[in-house]
């Protein structure tokens, strides 16, 4: 085993909030707020608390299909805000790489050897398999795909379904509460307990990893690096008494056990380790909590839909895809041009980054009628690329699409409509797009 053992800690921090500490960190130092001083750099982490992000992309995808912003805190970069235009790129993954040696999948850029002398810093990467190209890639994703078949998620569906229906019977009638702390957070970090085997009463040791790793706003700030390098490190140190705990066993059905067990995985160093769990962690529990969320806030801002969902059960599954669509839970991917292109008339120099804006193509008019608009009774909403494109697509897609269609269906079983009746806050960031509050209250259809 390549990875080792950390000292288990006696006990695991729980807070700061990824959210608190970047707050907190922002306003004693309001200099380390990100300037972004050209109108289309969508990186801007404001746009998207304050949810008017939709025009600007309009905007751009009227002028085009990529467009280049030279100034960044970001770094130059190209936004891709087509729908055409980002299934043309995903397709050719040797030309517009993935990989975390080029800086990996999101914004942020790879600091170079000069800055990380001038900061005093060591080099921190989480390589992952979503952040590699081929054939490391391919190994490592074959070795969880297993988990997210069609046979084995179907011997997950009771199990899913019981615990959907036992939280949907413990929620409170008659006062305002969180759905996303009591439904979203709960669910999906029940679910990926499932999936890693992760003791129970830890569970929301996953939220809050899940944070504190994929909020890109983080890494902008400076004075939050070391902490936000200890509580991944931290999270590492649990996982591996985990895998030490499992080695000598006989291989299980979770997915650590299968990376234990996988030649691909089982020889990972200690950063790969982290990385890993990072992108299961990250890509099972924001994708689909910010959805689960997102239903909600959707049907109440339609109530038209609502009632077609009431009336019609039906159309749940396609409901669960144009949900997807419709909120986008993950905004952006990037990639990084391996050689020079001719791109939709732009031309491409080698190592430019191009981000990805699949918040812009799920709204791209020219794929989707109307597309501002929830529409559950959309014919194409399977065409959304909310899971991406080609090699890279979420090896869980299925699995979320599985445990949304569970949740309506439950929904419905109780006859429950959920009213958005207090605060909603929305999550600051430009990779992670979803809720962080949002206050309902339960009636009955």
């Amino acid at each position: 085993m390549a990875t080792q053992a950390a000292e288990k800690p006696t006990t695991w921090r729980t807070e700061p909030r990824a959210v608190d500490a970047l707050d907190a960190a922002l306003k004693a130092n309001p200099q380390a707020m990100p300037a972004h001083p050209e109108k289309w750099d969508v990186s801007r982490s404001d746009i998207y608390v304050e949810d008017r992000w939709q025009p600007i992309f309009a905007e751009m995808r009227a002028a085009g299909d990529l467009h280049k912003v030279e100034d960044s805190p970001y770094g130059p970069h190209w936004n891709v805000v087509s729908h055409k235009a980002i299934q043309h790129i995903e397709a050719l993954p040797e030309l517009y790489s993935s990989s975390w040696e080029y800086g990996g999948i999101t914004i942020l850029d790879r600091m170079d050897d000069a800055q990380l002398e001038e900061l005093g810093r060591e080099r921190f990467e989480l390589p992952m398999f979503i952040a590699m190209d081929r054939p490391k890639h391919t190994g490592q994703r074959r070795t969880v795909a297993p988990k997210f078949t069609p046979s084995a998620m179907a011997g997950m569906d009771d199990e899913i379904r019981q615990r959907t229906g036992e939280l949907l019977d413990s929620l409170p009638r008659g006062e305002v509460f969180d759905w996303v702390d009591k439904v979203s957070i709960e669910l999906t970090t029940g679910m990926l307990a499932i999936l890693f085997d992760f003791p129970w009463k830890d569970r929301r040791l996953l939220t809050f990893w899940s944070d504190w790793a994929g909020d890109t706003e983080i890494a902008l700030v400076r004075e939050l690096d070391d902490q936000r390098m200890d509580i991944l490190r931290e999270m590492a140190a649990y996982f591996q008494q985990l895998w030490i705990e499992r080695a000598n066993k006989e291989p299980g059905p979770d997915l650590i056990s299968m990376m234990i067990h996988s030649p691909a995985m089982n020889q990972m160093d200690p950063q790969e380790f982290m990385g890993n769990l990072v992108l299961l962690i990250v890509g099972g529990n924001d994708t689909t909590r910010n959805t689960m969320s997102g239903i909600i806030h959707a049907f109440d801002k339609f109530p038209d839909q609502r009632k077609l969902f009431e009336e019609d059960p039906s159309l749940i599954s396609n409901a669960v895809q144009e949900c997807i669509r419709y909120q986008t839970p993950l905004a952006h991917m990037r990639r990084t041009a391996t050689e020079d292109s001719e791109l939709f008339g732009q031309t491409v120099k080698a190592g430019e980054k191009l981000i990805l804006w699949y918040l812009s193509a799920n709204r791209d008019e020219t794929v989707f009628e109307n597309a501002d608009k929830l529409d559950i009774t959309r014919e194409n909403a399977r065409r959304h690329l909310a899971f991406g494109y080609g090699i890279h697509r979420c090896v869980g897609a299925r699995l979320a699409e599985m445990q949304l269609r569970i949740l309506l269906e439950e929904m419905h079983k109780r006859r429950m409509r959920v009213h958005v009746a207090g605060d909603v806050e929305r999550v600051r960031a430009n990779f992670v797009h979803g809720f962080r509050k949002l206050e309902v209250e339960i009636t009955e259809f």
